[in-house]
């Protein structure tokens, strides 16, 4: 199976990409599986599931007090804000499979080495490829990382534009549910690579549409 576990739609602030053409796009990129993991929200994941049951897989990024939570198989909405071993317990308790989100990128991580550390045996996984990663090193060091707590890694475009979707994934062995991945991702192989620097600026003005859009609706 080919899967890209980290992508956005429209339910994400920094995203335009609608559900129906995020799934069509999804299809024509040759996947098998994507998990949609929107920032803090599990709607625009639960809303392409009925759409396309046998693609989509609801996930979610959950902004933590340090870092990001990269979330699989999520039953119920985690809020942004909380403390990351709350987050992860919460996660366990509905039987989530949990990756981190860019661990070692600087610019977007959030984490520091002790954090890292300290939740790294409570995790199943660490994303050791993100297609936005501005420098390849960032993605390196979370390869070496996952392998020096023998951790199996996680491979996502971190897709905000439908460009992006696909741009990279893990080829892996066919899976269902948390049990089943924490498996078949043992032998999961990344496909793919960097995005351009440029689709950083579609999440830019997608942030400034939705402001603009909001402030409309406030004056109304």
């Amino acid at each position: 199976m080919k899967v890209d576990f980290h992508c956005h739609s429209f339910c994400s602030k920094d995203s335009l990409t609608r559900i129906p053409v995020l799934i069509s796009r999804a299809q024509s990129a040759g996947l098998d599986k994507l998990v949609i993991t929107d920032h803090n929200t599990i709607l625009g994941a639960l809303a392409a599931q009925q759409l396309a049951p046998n693609l989509i897989i609801v996930g979610e990024e959950i902004q933590t007090t340090a870092g990001e939570l990269l979330a699989i198989f999520v039953k119920k909405e985690i809020p942004k804000g909380l403390e990351p071993l709350e987050v992860i317990h919460a996660l366990r308790s509905q039987g989530a499979f949990i990756s981190v989100s860019h661990p070692f990128d600087p610019y977007r991580s959030g984490w520091t080495h002790h954090q890292l550390e300290e939740i790294a045996p409570l995790v199943d996984a660490i994303e050791i490829m993100n297609s936005r990663a501005l420098l390849p090193v960032f993605n390196r060091r979370a390869v070496e990382f996952a392998a020096a707590h023998k951790l199996p890694g996680t491979a996502g475009s971190d897709a905000h534009l439908l460009v992006e979707v696909g741009r990279a994934a893990l080829e892996l062995p066919e899976f269902s549910d948390t049990k089943t991945l924490w498996h078949s991702i043992k032998s999961g192989q990344v496909v793919g690579g960097l995005s351009p620097f440029w689709v950083h600026f579609g999440s830019t003005w997608a942030k400034a549409v939705k402001a603009f859009n909001q402030h409309e609706i406030e004056l109304l």
